[in-house]
């Protein structure tokens, strides 16, 4: 609501112009879904649209109202698609929205229709079933669908359904339960008598029976009866229209107006599949006097005055006495509007309700009236909270002031009765000073009433206001251990409490302030100091609570030292899992790879930004009592899943695994072994070889230290300690790693052969042994004989080995030979080197710039290619690696200055034809290396090599 409508009267009527003269007098209307009928005398029918003045339809009757008798009432349904029209005569007709040609309703001949109660489905096509009130007191159901064909009827059928001693039924309704069509309502409506009828009644085909006969047969109606004094006067009924989609209240639930006489009376007709079936309706409507709407006017003419009639809006009566239009509101009988609208002279037809557009209209023999309704909920909460119906006034309520000003005045009545809980959760979405809500609950003791307040305040507070929102939060922690302190002592104590709880209910009960504690430190954590909030659950000495805080807050670190300190360790892993502090698995290392080192190592894989090195010490501190094996170690499984799935290159880490392995009590050190192996086929040591060197020896891991000395280069180490431990075969291998240094392997193998020699009892071993070695001769072990030794017993070894030597020295003879025989071919070449000679013909030219040979100085060489000196030295140059073609430039300059003579000359004119003619430019090494140069050059001609 704007403050433009507010400043507005509830009610106002308007006069609506037609856009045409209309000679005769209007004698019935009707108004339906913004469509309004004109019943005129002359017997036409006006249908207009009000929502467009142009669209009009004039429609004329079968017969003369001569023939028929005048219009008396005309009936238009609620979706304005039907349309029945009944005359003096009694004759009745129909006509659909579709149609400009009434039928005549045969089966109703004779009947005069006071009303009809419209199908709640509210059915286009047909009226499906519907009651009509006659002025007989007769209700009959019917069912009427148009029908083109001409000997058709209209109505399917008709039945007598029942009948009323009390004079004309002037009101009917009929309404259907919301979701539940099968259960059905009726008001009907005489001017004596309001009846309610309601059951569930059965389905029933057209064509086997009635829908309405076993209700009203079967059930007995909630009768009321109109007051005696005022039963003389005209008599109707009204309902209010179909509230709007946003209504407070139910969309089946209605009021109703009931005029009997010289009283109107008003109620309310609630949804049939909601309200209690035995709630007595009508019974319980208001009867309103006409006094009620001039009470001030006394015996005046204008008081004298009765009903003419009445229209229920959604909360209000509007009523038409004598000359003047009046409003009263239902619920206080305030009167909101009293004005003359009528003249003396002017004829009324009726008050009339659009029930599903919402509109009001009055209309009389000669002009039509809209009454505009403005908002006419604006007072309503005032009405209810006046009532004490506060769940009623919140409905209507539309402003947070008026919703605040309600809760106000709940919260005071429910104080008023004591019910201080239920106070505390209106007063805590109010605007009533909180310092005097808190009082109210402090003085009576009322803690519980207290926590719900805050907690409904805390909720209404804003997150701006934080310093705020820390007090309550804290003031609330300390009301929750107040009361689980005291239900602790009520279940402690052997008798029952006051209230007469059973220990059962009180451990319900803690459980239950246990849950609510648990869920506020979780939903507002944000609004609660940890520091404070510690110190308020500690003072209480409430542990439980202290951790159920830190687990809502995510303090791992407390809860994880609470489950340590009482040695639950599952519930510790727990925690552990759920969080991913890096400091808490720093802190707490130590203990849990002591107890669950397992689980724990498991937790541990799972993180992936821990500081290997910081937990290097719990990891030692469990080998120390570990007593599992090597597969079993979890220190050694954690080490490895470092170094091998995360890559870990810190010498600490790979340390820490060798010291672990090198101590473990197990002689078993091929795990260790495996290890050294891996990282010296990956070409990395990221272990100290020093440091591991002097575990291995200290713990005896023979095999590891030697491996580390052979990785160090330190072969003759490796073999001294495994002599030192008799692994000769371990000794053997080392022996053959230096395959690059002779001397050494053999240095090696001799020291292999001593200890062997050593330890043998006879000549054999030392031969076996002479023969695993390739290089090793029967005299290199002769030394390391002992000085008395029988010669028989090697002399087939001594046998074999000079006959090899034999062989040798033949084979070198033969060599000898050939070798000779090669030098003296040498010799006798080159001295027939210098008898060697080339012929070069007359017209010969040079292999480089074409000209004739013989002009100038020249080079042949073996392959024929003959070359001008100057050519072949600008080739060679440009051919020759820098500093060659640097240094013939040298030489050739300093003989061409002619400073030089003699030897000197000599000896340069040698070095030049040396550098220059060394070899052919063109078939020699030089030409091989300009193989990527190519054939053409910038300077030839390209039309001499064209294809």
């Amino acid at each position: 609501m704007n403050n433009e409508d507010a400043n507005l009267p509830i009610f106002d009527v308007q006069r609506v112009q037609l856009r045409f003269d209309i000679s005769a007098e209007f004698v019935a209307a009707q108004v339906a879904n913004n469509v309004l009928i004109l019943a005129l005398s002359s017997g036409r029918i006006l249908r207009f649209d009000l929502d467009n003045a142009e669209d009009i339809d004039d429609i004329d009757l079968p017969k003369r109202p001569a023939e028929v008798g005048v219009i008396r009432k005309v009936f238009l349904d609620p979706s304005a698609s039907h349309l029945i029209v009944s005359t003096s005569l009694g004759e009745n007709f129909y006509l659909h929205t579709q149609s400009r040609q009434p039928k005549a309703l045969s089966r109703l001949k004779g009947i005069q229709i006071e009303c009809i109660a419209w199908n709640p489905s509210l059915p286009t096509a047909s009226t499906r079933e519907i009651l009509v009130g006659s002025s007989d007191g007769n209700v009959y159901e019917t069912y009427i669908e148009p029908s083109t064909e001409f000997y058709r009827r209209e109505e399917k059928y008709v039945k007598n359904v029942y009948h009323s001693t009390d004079g004309p039924v002037v009101g009917l309704w009929a309404d259907t339960a919301t979701g539940r069509p099968e259960v059905r309502r009726i008001v009907l409506a005489t001017p004596s008598r309001l009846f309610h009828f309601q059951s569930r009644s059965g389905r029933h085909g057209v064509d086997s029976g009635s829908h309405y006969t076993r209700l009203f047969e079967g059930e007995t109606p909630q009768i009321r009866d109109a007051p005696e004094a005022n039963r003389s006067g005209p008599a109707g009924f009204s309902s209010s229209p179909d509230p709007p989609d946003n209504a407070a209240r139910g969309a089946n639930e209605r009021a109703f107006g009931w005029l009997c006489g010289q009283s109107i009376l008003t109620g309310v007709l609630a949804d049939p599949g909601t309200s209690d079936p035995a709630k007595r309706t009508v019974t319980e409507a208001v009867s309103v006097s006409k006094s009620k709407f001039h009470p001030n006017q006394g015996g005046s003419r204008t008081a004298k005055e009765g009903f003419r009639a009445i229209a229920m809006t959604r909360f209000h009566l509007l009523a038409v006495i004598g000359e003047r239009l009046v409003a009263m509101n239902r619920f206080d009988q305030s009167m909101v509007y009293d004005q003359r609208v009528l003249d003396s002279e002017q004829s009324m037809l009726g008050l009339y309700v659009d029930q599903q557009k919402n509109t009001f209209w009055l209309l009389t023999s000669r002009d039509i009236f809209e009454v505009v309704v403005t908002d006419e909920s604006r007072h309503i909460w005032q009405i209810m909270l006046s009532r004490k119906e506060f769940d009623l006034a919140l409905q209507y309520a539309s402003t947070p002031s008026q919703k605040d000003a309600i809760a106000i005045e709940s919260g005071d009545d429910l104080i008023k009765q004591k019910r201080f809980y239920e106070a505390a959760g209106v007063y805590g979405k109010s605007s009533k000073p909180f310092e005097d809500v808190a009082l109210i609950f402090i003085d009576q003791d009322e803690n519980d009433a207290l926590r719900r307040y805050l907690l409904v305040k805390l909720t209404q507070m804003k997150k701006s206001s934080a310093m705020q929102r820390i007090m309550l939060s804290s003031w609330l922690v300390e009301l929750y251990m107040v009361k689980l302190n005291s239900l602790d002592d009520a279940i402690s104590s052997t008798t029952e409490s006051t209230e007469g709880m059973t220990v059962e209910k009180k451990n319900e009960g803690l459980s239950h302030i246990r849950r609510e504690f648990t869920e506020f430190v979780t939903k507002h954590k944000n609004d609660l100091d940890q520091k404070t909030t510690y110190e308020i659950i500690s003072s209480h000495g409430r542990e439980e609570e202290l951790l159920r805080y830190a687990t809502a807050i995510e303090d791992y670190g407390y809860v994880l030292s609470y489950w340590i300190q009482r040695e639950r360790w599952q519930d510790a892993m727990s925690v552990l899992k759920k969080q991913a502090d890096t400091e808490v698995f720093y802190r707490h290392a130590s203990v849990l790879m002591e107890h669950v080192p397992t689980d724990f190592t498991e937790v541990l894989m799972r993180q992936t930004d821990l500081d290997e090195l910081r937990l290097i010490p719990a990891l030692l501190n469990y080998n120390k009592t570990a007593n599992v094996p090597l597969n079993q170690n979890q220190a050694i499984r954690f080490l490895l899943f470092c170094i091998n799935q995360q890559g870990s290159k810190e010498p600490s880490v790979h340390n820490t695994l060798v010291s672990l392995y090198a101590a473990h009590p197990t002689t078993d050190e091929s795990a260790l072994l495996v290890y050294l192996q891996a990282q010296s086929a990956a070409h990395e040591q990221f272990y100290d070889a020093d440091f591991a060197l002097r575990l291995c020896i200290n713990h005896k891991r023979v095999r590891s230290a030697v491996h580390i000395y052979c990785a160090m280069s330190q072969f003759s180490a490796a073999v001294d300690l495994a002599l030192r431990y008799d692994e000769v075969d371990l000794a053997a291998e080392v022996a053959d790693r230096p395959e690059n240094d002779q001397v050494l392997r053999k240095k090696l193998w001799l020291k292999v052969a001593k200890k062997v020699m050593a330890k043998s009892q006879g000549i054999s071993a030392a031969m076996d042994f002479l023969r695993r070695c390739d290089f090793l001769r029967i005299e290199d072990l002769i030394p390391l004989f002992p000085d008395f030794i029988v010669i028989d017993d090697f002399k087939e070894e001594i046998c074999e080995a000079l006959e090899e030597y034999s062989r040798q020295i033949d084979n070198l003879r033969l060599e000898m030979d050939k070798s000779a025989d090669t030098a003296q071919n040498i010799k006798d070449e080159i001295k027939a080197l210098d008898q060697r000679y080339a012929i070069v013909e007359p017209g010969e030219r040079c292999w480089l710039c074409r000209l004739p040979v013989l002009m100038r100085q020249f080079f042949v060489f073996p392959c024929q290619h003959a070359f001008h000196a100057d050519c072949l030295g600008k080739a060679v140059i440009n051919m020759a690696p820098v500093a060659k073609g640097k240094r013939i430039r040298e030489v050739q300059a300093e003989i061409g200055r002619g400073l030089v003579s003699g030897k000197r000359k000599d000896r340069l004119v040698r070095e030049l034809d040396g550098l220059v003619a060394g070899a052919c430019v063109l078939c020699g090494e030089m030409a091989v290396k300009q193989i990527d140069q190519p054939f053409v050059t910038k300077t030839d001609d390209r039309e001499q090599w064209a294809i």
